[in-house]
Parts: structure tokens; sequence; C-alpha cells
């Protein structure tokens, strides 16, 4: 063997087996079951120490935070059951698009002191920023963090999180496509995504559609209580609005000759309060508790049926310091005395 693919081997070997390492510690597991979003736009939450025993108590192994928050990741030392996403606040993305030596700064600074003992599996640069003046930013950004995790050979991967207002057109699903700004923006992460299969994340609130037309939409078909289809698109039946918006989203990822990349759900959810009776205690159990079901049955969506979704709910507590009204009241828990607004698990 020539010397420099001696090298380039013995390289890839050592990566394998760092991977193998960090894995081993039920990343496989934590994979296949359902996340949280872990918010902290709140003056009366819990401290991190006790949010990170509620996590244990419940038996979540994926948890999502917005920003590095030092509070947090310390609380998490050594609780490697956990996979932890990780955001890039959105005010540093600039300058983290414009060089390496940012990214570099901001890696050491917010992510490797944490490696040893937190279970790190996912950076996400930009929260919902593509389409806009900011998308542009993504890529340049999202290469930059993922050739780093990649030559410390860090089982991280490196995405972003967009909204389903990237779509101009979602229905029916098929005619799922970007809007031109989205399309310019996103499709070259998407294209960077492929080449190593790392999923894109999208959030997904069949609520809003809901709230946004209760006449035409029927609440059943919004929280996927329905048996019936609903919607006929085609070959491809849908009894739940939740299926009908992911699948859009993947009609239009295809459109842009982006076919089986993953998806990941970075957050979903409804509120139990805050929208008069489209918003009760019971009408989010219900949501929550069928996506919870969906993602535990490991059922696709009809377009891609043979592949589990995977996802994160939004969100562990109700946030006092969000807009007032239903962002408040999204949380599965009250913050002040740590007690399950409704059951779910």
């Amino acid at each position: 063997m020539h010397y420099s693919h001696k090298k380039l081997f013995l390289f890839f070997l050592s990566c394998i087996v760092l991977i193998f390492n960090y894995n081993s510690s039920g990343f496989v597991t934590a994979t296949s079951q359902l996340g949280l979003n872990y918010g902290l736009l709140g003056d009366n939450l819990p401290p991190p120490s006790d949010v990170n025993n509620l996590f244990k108590s419940i038996g979540i192994t994926k948890i999502r935070i917005f920003d590095p928050n030092t509070e947090v990741l310390d609380a998490l030392r050594g609780n490697k059951d956990i996979g932890v996403t990780v955001g890039v606040k959105d005010q540093d993305l600039a300058a983290l698009a414009a060089g390496e030596e940012a990214v570099n700064s901001w890696f050491a600074t917010n992510i490797e002191p944490y490696l040893a003992d937190v279970n790190i599996t996912f950076i996400t640069v930009g929260n919902e920023v593509i389409p806009g003046p900011m998308g542009p930013q993504v890529l340049p950004a999202v290469q930059s963090l993922t050739n780093l995790v990649k030559s410390k050979c860090l089982p991280i991967s490196v995405t972003t999180v967009v909204a389903m207002s990237s779509l101009g057109q979602s229905y029916p699903p098929s005619a799922g496509m970007f809007t031109a700004q989205a399309r310019e923006q996103l499709t070259p992460v998407l294209n960077f995504l492929s080449q190593t299969s790392t999923p894109i994340f999208v959030n997904i609130y069949p609520y809003f559609a809901y709230a946004s037309d209760p006449v035409n939409i029927h609440l059943d078909y919004a929280i996927s209580t329905s048996e019936a289809v609903v919607v006929q698109d085609g070959p491809l039946g849908y009894s739940n609005l939740f299926d009908a918006m992911f699948d859009a989203f993947a009609w239009a990822m295809e459109k842009e000759g982006v076919k089986d990349l993953p998806m990941v759900v970075s957050e979903t959810g409804w509120p139990s309060a805050g929208n008069g009776d489209l918003t009760t205690p019971d009408i989010a159990a219900t949501y929550n508790g069928n996506f919870l079901q969906h993602v535990v049955s490991g059922k696709g969506t009809p377009k891609r049926p043979n592949s589990a979704i995977q996802g994160f709910i939004f969100a562990t507590f109700n946030e006092n310091q969000k807009p007032a009204g239903t962002e408040q009241n999204f949380g599965l828990y009250n913050p002040v005395d740590m007690k399950p607004i409704y059951k779910l698990f």
C-alpha cells in the first residue's frame, strides 16, 4: 500500500474507532426515540440540573437546545444517554460564515469543553433563517463546521433548521414546491447535506395550518385521529395533516433534484391554551400523543413508508417570555412546579 494511501486508511480507521466509542453509549437507540426541545425563554424556569433529572425520569434520550448554553451543557455532563442537538445563535451566523478562524474559535469555546462528557450529536446552523436576509450565511457556516468536526473525527452532524414557510405551495403534497428565495438559498445546502446523508431539520406544525383555516381543515385530520383518507394525492392517501406536510417538503426537495435526503422533525407540537377551543390540554395531549405513537411505531409517511419519523416535540416548558398567547403555551410541563400540564408519558 502506498504510504499516503496507508496514512489515509489509518486516519479513517482511527475515525471509525473514535465514532464507535462515542456511539457505544446508546446513540443508535437515541436516534429512534422521541426528542424534546428545551427552550429557555422564561424567567421562572427550573434549574438545568433539575431538568436533567426530569429527562432521566421520563426516559428522554434526545434534546435540542437553541444555543450552547453553558448552564444547560454543564448540567448534562456525565449523562451520555441523552443525545444533544446544539443550535448556533442566529447573531453568530455572519461571523461563522466569514471564515474558518471564527468557526474554530466558536467551536473551541462552545463545543470542545463538553465533548468528553456530553453526547453532542448535532449542531444546527440557523433557526428558520432560510428564506431570508441571513439565509446566504447558512451554507458557508455549515461547510466550515462540517469540515472541522470531520477533521477531529467527531460523530457530530451539522445541519440547519427550516420552517414550512420555505414552501410556496404545499397542497396537495405532490405539488410541494419551495419559494424562489428558499430554492436559491436552501438547495445548495440540501445538496451539501446529501453528500453525507445528513438530515435537514424541518419544523412542522399542523396546529398553525389548522388555526389559520379551521373551517376547511378538520380537527381530526389536524390532530391525527382520522382513520379515513382525507386527502387523496394520486396513489397516496393521507389521513393526517402531519404526513401531508412532511411529504410536501419531501416533494419540494425532489423537485430540486434532492431525493431521499433524511428529514428530522426539529419541532412539532400543539398549544394547550391561548386560542380558545382550538387549544385545550386534551387536544394538545391528543396531537402530541399521536406524534409520539408515530415515532414509536417506526412507520413512515405515504411518500416515505419505510423511513421512520424522527423528531422533537416543542417544548419542555411553557415559556413566559415568548410572545403572549399560544406561543407561551406549547410546553408539556409547568415550569414552576415541573408538573405535567397533561399526561403524555
